[in-house]
């Protein structure tokens, strides 16, 4: 008799593109809905009662004795991947970068595996794609200079001979775009299918732990956004990277999600030419619009991502309409918060928008999210109800709660130093903001009436 904690093995069938599985064989997953993927799985293993001890690998040693030199992030020479990766690339160390099509994942990581061939400090570069043929890679390393007799390059989809390729080159970076191409022939499924994009990434980590060779892959995306694939793969590599840009924009955002190396909420700027991708190492500029003359629904503010603080300017219009539902359009900020900060003007404001179209936008492609903003929403909505510009040395910064509060808000001190550097003398803040820095007079608004009395002020 089998023992008491074995399973029973029955057949089963599993989806090879999405792992799925059902007790009776189907034409289409139900999961995924792809036809044909339905296959017949090994039969389940028996439970083990216990498991026997072995030998380990290595013996455990206090931690105060292990070598750090083996563990130091080695710089990528770009300046900006560097600060979201936390100082560099860690030997070993298996980085994940996805972003949608044409944002210029492929151009900033072979514009990485040059810089890396330059510096000649760690051994050549290698560079895999199995999306394009050896030839268009080249072509973008002519238009983008990234031409080096230590830049190594292969076009392969298979996974053994990705393998074959770090064995004679003997790289000290492997690039490999994309994860999703790459096949593995001891794996089932379809190239990008879940078990297939698993065993891929599984044999590239394992690759890079035994040898200590970092490793950078390209990943896809979904309709929603998040990195395709089984969720993983995640799992499995050290750090994961979204790259992010508006097509209609050239500035490009490279923000970091996960990292066992350093901070996962940095953020780094690039900007997208036509001789390749740019860093921009003072981004704020890009954000703001400085003109001459005051406008009319226009607020500005600081926003923190990480430890770097970035100027936003927050535009609102407010028109009347002859219509018995009044729009509301939001580019670059949060919808959710946009229409409670209206319901907030109108309860304790006095600023009423119940007949009237209001929109809202960020300038230059920057996407706001963060609390801190919605002060700077607020008194942009009002100027443009009211008809009187907000005074062109002002930022606003703080957080607007439904009673009309203004809460405190996180590096204050940190937001008006950014402030006065691009020239903002006057500051709206939260109550209790902690210390500030020398140079910035500031105003604290304990409530958004307080905040809309400067708006009167202005006007007088």
């Amino acid at each position: 008799m089998p023992p008491k904690n074995a399973r029973t093995a029955r057949p089963g069938f599993r989806c090879a593109d999405c792992g799925h599985e059902v007790a009776k064989w189907v034409g289409r997953c139900p999961s995924c809905q792809a036809w044909g993927t339905i296959d017949e799985a090994a039969a389940a293993r028996p439970a083990l009662a216990k498991v026997a001890a072995g030998a380990p690998a290595t013996p455990a040693r206090p931690i105060a004795e292990v070598d750090l030199d083996s563990a130091r992030a080695v710089s990528t020479g770009i300046g900006e991947l560097d600060r979201v990766l936390g100082g560099g690339i860690v030997p070993g160390a298996v980085v994940l970068m996805a972003g949608e099509p044409g944002v210029g994942k492929s151009t900033l990581l072979l514009e990485v595996a040059h810089r890396w061939a330059a510096t000649g400090k760690g051994g050549p570069s290698l560079y895999v794609t199995g999306e394009e043929s050896a030839g268009q890679v080249r072509l973008r390393a002519e238009r983008t200079d990234s031409v080096h007799p230590q830049l190594y390059l292969g076009a392969e989809s298979d996974l053994g001979s990705v393998l074959g390729h770090v064995d004679s080159v003997k790289p000290g970076l492997l690039i490999v775009d994309s994860v999703q191409t790459v096949q593995s022939p001891e794996a089932e499924g379809s190239p990008g299918g879940v078990t297939q994009v698993r065993a891929v990434t599984s044999a590239l980590v394992a690759l890079a732990k035994e040898r200590g060779l970092p490793v950078l892959l390209v990943g896809h995306v979904t309709k929603e956004g998040s990195v395709a694939g089984p969720r993983v793969l995640e799992h499995l590599v050290d750090v994961v990277l979204h790259f992010e840009g508006d097509r209609h924009s050239s500035l490009r955002m490279l923000r970091g999600v996960k990292n066992r190396f350093g901070p996962s909420d940095e953020v780094g700027c690039f900007e997208q030419r036509d001789d390749g991708i740019a860093e921009v190492a003072d981004p704020s500029g890009l954000f703001v619009n400085r003109q001459e003359t005051q406008v009319e629904g226009t607020a500005v503010t600081v926003m923190v991502e990480g430890k770097r603080p970035l100027l936003a300017e927050v535009q609102a219009l407010v028109t009347p309409t002859q219509m018995t539902m009044p729009r509301r359009a939001v580019s670059g900020l949060d919808s959710a918060r946009v229409s409670m900060m209206l319901a907030v003007l109108d309860k304790h404001g006095g600023v009423k928008t119940g007949d009237q179209e209001v929109f809202a936008a960020t300038v230059g492609g920057m996407k706001v999210s963060e609390p801190a903003a919605d002060l700077a929403v607020a008194l942009a909505v009002a100027s443009s109800r009211r008809g009187v510009p907000l005074p062109s040395n002002v930022i606003a910064v703080g957080e607007v709660g439904l009673a009309g509060e203004i809460r405190r808000v996180n590096a204050v001190g940190r937001r008006l130093a950014e402030a006065a550097r691009l020239g903002f003398d006057h500051a709206l803040v939260p109550p209790d903001s902690g210390p500030l820095p020398r140079g910035v007079r500031t105003t604290v608004v304990p409530d958004i009436r307080a905040a809309l009395r400067v708006l009167k002020r202005a006007r007088a």
